[in-house]
């Protein structure tokens, strides 16, 4: 068979893979992880690959995908849990609001939330919290959605873009990057994504201007003067963690894997340096995490309890764990069918970087499906194997993936819905211009902040 027939039918098999994953996961009952099996062997098969070889490929990716991520999703979502179940959220949202003082909420609610999402799900960290909005909004008489949009955008920026959050974890692993590096420049991206919402956030909340009624049960739009008093935060009497506690199960396994990502950029040598590189291994750092969760959260909980609400975690982080692993035997087969080579050699004779093909990926198949996770996991999969052909840094490359992975967020997604019904908005437009318009604003400076750092660093 010439170059040319075979370049086509690696295309037509592609084509036909990806057309098929949209469809099965759009307008049918499957879920999206036996999908991506059934695309990454549909690509494989009419792309010209024997099928013992499509076979190999589905099962070596789908293994060494989850080899390198699939324990520190379960390590971070156990930690999650728990981190849940002890208060630990509550109490970080009463510190940061206590330290930026009176009429700075919104900007502790957001801190809050890019802390909090690290470890939890961003849908369950807004509502956990979502009760504190509205004591704040009560309190001090601003609009629970300037509250609610800053405490969101929070969470669900490091939920997309920072480790060990299910889905960047996952595309570290697809694209082979290290852990802590999208740890390192997915926090630098998201710092700015971050400070543009909270600001449109504040904007919005003035033209939506809701506070809950003095009941508690409804809401009202009668602008109301600020009280102010300030708040520093109500618990209604339940005991919460310490301060260090509350941050301990986070802040350590960070810093762990930041210190051996830079011990290895620097190459450094030594018994110490052996040391840190072990504790830094994301593996063994977000395993401490949990100790601490375990040892430094639970004081209140009995052993079963405690079990349970790990085991809890597990179950939720079982259907992540496949879709990842799923997106991992896809990206194999597309690496070995040498579709992505022969996709690499016609993108480099075009004027489109390279960079911008997973945030273009990630970014369609959010608009059409919905779920961030799968968005940027499908993303990763289609273009890790022609990125590793091209002169692009893997790392900007998995995160550009992550940040597609924001736009627009609309009626199929559901943290759309978490926000808005929390918030108690029930009008279409107010809950586009709510969160919809949030999230693309986040989404718009997370690629334009990429692809300043990776003119510079890439």
């Amino acid at each position: 068979m010439d170059v040319t027939v075979s370049g086509g039918q690696m295309i037509l098999g592609l084509v036909i893979g990806i057309t098929l994953l949209i469809v099965l996961i759009i307008k049918t009952k499957i879920h999206a992880f036996p999908a991506l099996i059934i695309a990454a062997a549909t690509t494989g098969l009419i792309g010209g690959m024997p099928s013992n070889d499509v076979l190999s490929a589905i099962s070596s990716g789908f293994g060494s995908t989850l080899g390198s991520i699939g324990i520190i999703i379960g390590f971070g979502v156990m930690m999650g849990e728990l981190f849940e179940a002890s208060g630990a959220a509550e109490r970080m949202a009463q510190t940061f609001i206590k330290i930026l003082g009176k009429d700075r909420e919104e900007w502790a609610l957001g801190i809050t939330g890019f802390i909090v999402s690290i470890p939890i799900f961003c849908d369950s960290g807004f509502v956990i919290l979502s009760p504190l909005v509205k004591a704040i909004s009560r309190k001090t008489k601003k609009s629970v959605v300037s509250l609610g949009v800053s405490l969101a955008v929070g969470l669900v920026i490091t939920h997309s873009l920072v480790p060990p959050t299910p889905g960047p974890v996952g595309v570290a692993g697809i694209f082979g990057v290290n852990v802590g590096s999208i740890i390192l420049w997915g926090t630098v991206i998201a710092i700015p994504m971050a400070i543009a919402a909270i600001l449109y956030g504040k904007w919005i909340g003035d033209r939506i201007y809701q506070i809950p009624s003095e009941d508690g049960e409804g809401w009202t739009r009668t602008r109301v003067e600020g009280s102010g008093a300030g708040f520093i935060g109500e618990n209604d009497g339940r005991e919460l963690p310490s301060i260090f506690m509350a941050f301990a199960p986070i802040i350590v396994p960070v810093i762990l894997i930041l210190l051996n990502t830079i011990s290895t950029a620097m190459k450094l040598e030594g018994s110490a340096v052996n040391t840190i590189t072990f504790l830094g291994t994301p593996v063994i750092a977000v395993g401490i995490g949990l100790l601490i969760s375990i040892y430094g959260l639970t004081s209140k909980l009995s052993k079963e309890e405690t079990i349970e609400k790990m085991e809890q975690g597990i179950r939720s982080a079982g259907i992540i764990i496949l879709v990842t692993g799923g997106g991992g035997a896809l990206g194999t087969v597309l690496r070995n069918s040498g579709a992505g080579n022969y996709i690499a050699q016609l993108i480099a004779q075009t004027s489109i970087p390279a960079i911008l093909l997973p945030f273009i990926i990630a970014s369609l198949v959010r608009l059409i499906q919905g779920s961030g996770t799968v968005a940027m996991i499908t993303a990763a999969s289609i273009t890790a194997p022609i990125i590793a052909t091209l002169d692009v840094n893997p790392v900007f490359a998995a995160l550009a993936a992550c940040v597609g992975s924001l736009v627009f967020s609309y009626f199929n997604d559901s943290y759309f819905w978490v926000v808005n019904r929390m918030l108690g908005i029930k009008d279409a437009k107010e809950q586009m211009k709510v969160w919809s318009v949030t999230s693309t604003i986040a989404w718009a400076v997370g690629l334009v902040t990429l692809l300043i750092l990776n003119a510079i660093f890439g």
